[in-house]
């Protein structure tokens, strides 16, 4: 069979991403931290792009602006000239900077400060660092207070300990999570320090003795177990320590009855009433579950929203918070080379792109904005009940219905309402909050399903503490308010608040 070379035409649509189409999706999704530190990213890497300044608004109009070059090099490379000058208009003007010599004349600039600074260079130490005016110098200030691992291995260089066991507890602390649990056997131990076994116990020892007390504990029953002993240990008479080692007991020998709220069974192998186990209980109850909760580094989380929204006149308005956006324009400069004389055609080439670049940048953000501004109008629009009533009136929403309000793609409005936030009159809720699924009513409408979870923990708040309701109870109650729910989804939604089941609610004391 002979092989042959042939040509043919064939005409077809295909998607393709182009990495100015791949810069403006990126952007769409990004957080306004993001956009700000991309954006000073693209300042740095392009030298045609400025950052327009409040004093540049007023500054006296020169020829050749940036927008007539930024819509000449958009014209000579896509033949977009309308929009480029559209996208550009802010910026015009800006003034050429002196030279050195055009500024300072004949003066030897560099001689001239350093005979300044040889005049008035100050001998010995630097007096502001002297002056007690002026502080304590900032390297000497502690700005985050240590968490539970510094506070461990300080005790532990404080100790008369040998180097061997120093190296091992410094492994162990190392190995401690956030709450003071330890998650690695003695065999994980032993194959990072070729420990011996008597040696990984004093280690062990060592550090479970330190403050505070549960440390180094692997489970919740032997941090417990733990702190009873300590507390055993320092009692101060027989009827105290009596009451901390059968509350003891309990921990170590009847842990399941006591986690599972088993009061009768409990009352049973302990050999005592119902009632006399109230004692029992409140001892264990006064201890730690989380030893090393109280080093928590935790840092509050400021966050600026994207929109905002106010009420004014009974109407709803949104702005965008553009405040901390650098405000770009086209570098005049560069716009009047490419305008002037004949260039260097790798330089011009090099100028056409970064103006090409320079300009789609500004037409993504611009793009941004008002997409953003599209799908808040669109979230306001319906739910306008919430805002003026509260959650209750939250309806159910779902991407497509944006969609389809703005004439976009789901894929769209879901980056648009990623890592964004929107500040109404009812509090700061992130864009995402506002879309979730709906449940069937008896009245024929969907109720929101965040609607749903704030009726269950209301229904879970107000319930006997003797008598806590079931998943069951719950879905009944919810029934006769017309709302249909599976038992199953109770739970489920239960869980998701992070409400306990009613066997772990119950309280008998």
């Amino acid at each position: 069979m002979a092989l042959e070379q042939k040509l043919r035409l064939k005409l077809a649509q295909r998607l393709v991403m182009t990495p100015s189409l791949q810069q403006a999706i990126k952007l769409l999704q990004l957080s306004r931290l993001e956009l700000e530190e991309t954006l000073a990213q693209e300042i740095l890497e392009n030298p045609v792009l400025d950052v327009e300044e409040a004093e540049d608004v007023a500054a006296p109009e020169t020829e050749g602006s940036e927008t007539d070059a930024a819509a000449a090099a958009s014209e000579t490379d896509t033949g977009e000239t309308s929009r480029a000058e559209d996208t550009t208009e802010a910026g015009d003007g800006e003034d050429v900077l002196p030279t050195e010599e055009e500024a300072y004349g004949d003066i030897d600039v560099e001689a001239f400060f350093s005979d300044y600074l040889a005049d008035h260079r100050p001998e010995g130490p630097s007096m502001a660092a002297a002056d007690p005016g002026n502080g304590v110098p900032l390297e000497n200030v502690i700005s985050v207070a240590g968490g539970l691992a510094d506070h461990l291995l300080w005790q532990l260089r404080m100790m008369d300990c040998d180097e061997r066991t120093l190296a091992i507890a410094t492994y162990i602390v190392g190995n401690l999570d956030e709450d003071g649990f330890l998650h690695v056997s003695d065999e994980e131990i032993f194959a990072a320090t070729a420990a011996a076994p008597e040696e990984i116990e004093k280690a062990l020892a060592t550090v479970r003795a330190l403050d505070p007390p549960g440390v180094v504990a692997r489970s919740l029953q032997e941090c417990l177990v733990m702190q009873l002993d300590l507390l055993v240990a320092v009692a101060d008479d027989d009827e105290e320590r009596e009451l901390l080692t059968r509350a003891r007991h309990v921990v170590a020998e009847h842990w399941d009855e006591l986690l599972h709220q088993r009061w009768e069974k409990l009352a049973t192998v302990c050999g005592c009433e119902v009632g006399e186990l109230k004692s029992l209980v409140e001892v264990i109850h006064r201890l730690e579950p989380k030893p090393g909760g109280v080093f928590h580094q935790e840092q509050n989380q400021y966050i600026e929203p994207d929109v905002h929204i106010r009420k004014v006149d009974d109407e709803y308005t949104i702005h965008l918070n553009d405040d901390g956006l650098p405000k770009l324009r086209i570098n005049s400069r560069y716009a009047r080379m490419l305008e002037g004389a004949p260039l260097d055609p790798q330089v011009a080439g090099y100028l056409r792109e970064k103006m090409r670049s320079a300009v789609w940048l500004m037409k993504s953000i611009d793009q941004r904005q008002r997409t953003i501004y599209k799908v808040a109008m669109s979230i306001v629009t319906y739910q306008r009940n919430f805002l003026d009533h509260g959650i209750e009136h939250l309806k159910p929403m779902v991407l497509r219905q944006v969609a389809e309000d703005i004439g976009m793609h789901e894929s769209t409005i879901s980056r648009v309402v990623s890592n964004k936030y929107m500040y109404t009159p009812r509090g700061l809720f992130p864009m995402k909050y506002f879309f979730h699924s709906g449940v069937d009513s008896a009245r024929g409408e969907n109720v929101s399903s965040l609607v749903v979870k704030e009726r269950i923990r209301k229904l879970v708040e107000a319930e006997d503490p003797s008598r806590p309701l079931s998943d069951s109870k719950i879905m009944r109650m919810l029934q006769r308010e017309g709302i249909r729910l599976a038992r199953r989804t109770v739970a489920k939604y239960r869980e998701e608040m992070a409400i306990p089941s009613s066997d772990k609610r119950k309280k008998v004391f």
